[in-house]
């Protein structure tokens, strides 16, 4: 069904095949795959009387399971219980990133990221404005990489190129001839300038002409942009996506759903049968005071469905949605079974396979996305004054090391926070660790966000104590 579907969606041959894959999964992604349809999934003739097949008509139930599952991943990857801290051995490039991502807010655009990325792909822009930093971010399906030969997971040049209709132009304030005709935008980043290039009439010839007006000179010396893979595997430039494996069980769920509240419909309101010879005269009316009344060789009878046929249904799709979630490691917890609160371990157990999919997406996002952005806003901050919060940010050491400090998965109960103490008592006394490892193991559990800091506050509170012992 997905790939007949798909044939009905309409294709642009002057995009490549990438933008289509991209297109349809975003539909996916959005709800909006079934939009192409034609009919109402009621409509089971049309004007002429012809009967309508199911793969013509729009489900009238949608169970959005792949939104569900990338919503689930994302909400253990960057929600404001389980976003990363960015250490460092510099506590002032600590602290000044920490207010930076809070100015910025770049813990909605990481996770506006990680939700437009589940198709295989996605961008992040930072801009620095008015000493500002400000983050964007873009789909791919109209964004070209250009890596650099001798360092591959370097950016040399970010080309953006998509159809716009020209009254859509003209109320950007371009002077364009047709309003009616489609056009070419464009636009490219590349080491030191943002450059814009006037739109083009599709079928047109001849390069495209810099637009001097609107173009930006940033001068930062990089590509001020991470391009992010979503899961290892996937094609070219793109990631694996985290849906697709349950598209085709989705797509049945919704038919099936939509199919068994087409019977209950029915079942509702039966069809009635009267078998030839019948003595009654007119319309008959429904109900237990109107008696319909048929000749001795008649027949008069209901046509009902069984409830078994929608409870079979009712399993079919269950068994459907475990199978889809456990493809694509999603979260199959049933809530109704939990009789009692459970431990952040045994959560952790419970979500074994959602656990998975986003520790894998910790790498791509956080490894590969949300460290290379902090080390960008470093190199900016050499380049250009930046403030935070309403404060300047002081000159920060541009190669100072960075590392994601993760929280943990679940919050821990009060038995788990006691064992975890005892454990980092016995290590420090121990001597296996240092006083300072020990205050960053419980950092997360107990937010936080500046060790050096607290482990200053920790000593002047013994040097207090002591005094007053004395």
């Amino acid at each position: 069904m997905f790939s007949t579907i798909c044939d009905l969606i309409p294709q642009d041959r002057d995009y490549p095949a990438r933008t289509r894959r991209l297109d349809i999964l975003n539909r996916i992604l959005q709800g909006t795959f079934y939009d192409t349809l034609p009919y109402e999934f009621h409509q089971e003739r049309d004007a002429d009387g012809t009967y309508i097949p199911l793969r013509q008509r729009r489900p009238s139930v949608r169970y959005a399971l792949p939104r569900l599952v990338v919503e689930d991943s994302v909400a253990l990857l960057f929600s404001d219980g389980h976003f990363p801290v960015i250490d460092s051995d510099d506590p002032a490039v600590r602290g000044e990133l920490a207010r930076i991502i809070k100015d910025s807010r770049l813990n909605t655009a990481m996770t506006e990221a990680a939700l437009r990325g589940s198709i295989g792909s996605v961008v992040v822009l930072l801009r620095f404005l008015k000493q500002r930093v400000y983050v964007d971010v873009k789909e791919t399906l109209f964004l070209t990489p250009i890596w650099d030969n001798t360092e591959p997971d370097c950016l040399l040049r970010l080309v953006e190129r998509f159809k716009v209709r020209g009254v859509e132009l003209l109320s950007q304030g371009y002077e364009i001839l047709d309003g009616e005709a489609d056009y070419w935008f464009c636009r490219s980043w590349d080491a030191q300038d943002e450059t814009w290039y006037l739109p083009t009439r599709v079928g047109d010839q001849g390069s495209p002409i810099i637009d001097d007006a609107r173009s930006v000179h940033h001068g930062l010396g990089f590509v001020p942009a991470v391009w992010i893979k979503n899961l290892p595997g996937g094609d070219g430039p793109d990631g694996a996506c985290t849906f697709s494996a349950a598209i085709d069980a989705a797509i049945e769920i919704d038919y099936q759903l939509s199919q068994a509240g087409r019977g209950l419909k029915y079942s509702s309101d039966p069809t009635l049968l009267i078998k030839e010879p019948a003595c009654a005269e007119g319309l008959s009316v429904r109900g237990a005071a109107n008696a319909l009344v048929v000749s001795e060789k008649g027949d008069a009878r209901l046509l009902e469905i069984g409830g078994t046929a929608a409870q079979a249904v009712i399993e079919y799709v269950r068994t459907l949605r475990e199978l889809a979630l456990e493809s694509v490691h999603g979260n199959r917890t049933d809530a109704s079974r939990l009789s009692a609160a459970a431990s952040g371990r045994a959560l952790e157990m419970m979500n074994q396979g959602l656990l998975w999919l986003s520790d894998n997406l910790r790498t791509s996002y956080g490894e590969s996305g949300l460290l290379p952005l902090a080390r960008m806003i470093l190199r900016a901050g050499s380049i250009y004054p930046l403030r935070a919060g309403g404060r300047p940010i002081p000159a920060l050491d541009a190669n100072a090391t960075l590392t994601l400090r993760w929280p943990d998965w679940y919050p821990t109960d009060a038995s788990d926070r006691l064992q975890d103490a005892q454990t980092v008592t016995a290590l420090v006394a121990g001597g296996h660790v240092s006083r300072e490892t020990g205050t960053r193991i419980v950092a997360s559990r107990y937010s936080i966000d500046d060790v050096n800091a607290e482990m200053q506050r920790i000593a002047a509170e013994r040097t207090n104590d002591g005094r007053e012992r004395q």
